[in-house]
């Protein structure tokens, strides 16, 4: 279950680290890391998200059938 926190921590503050590149592409019109749209980031980003939700569900799903 630890597994399921680390995870998710993991994919939460990549999905806020890519959001953050994405909206200083966005102000600044630069070109960062070779993606020349902007909704890619957050394309990227929803995934990441997407995937934190669901290793916080499957912690409490492992949780509940434990105890």
């Amino acid at each position: 279950m630890k597994l399921f926190s680390i995870l998710a921590w993991t994919c939460g503050i990549f999905a806020g680290v890519i959001l953050i590149i994405g909206i200083v592409s966005l102000l600044s019109g630069v070109t960062i890391l070779g993606i020349r749209h902007v909704v890619n980031y957050f394309h990227v980003a929803n995934s990441a998200l997407l995937m934190a939700i669901l290793c916080v569900l499957a912690r409490q799903g492992c949780l509940n059938k434990k105890g």
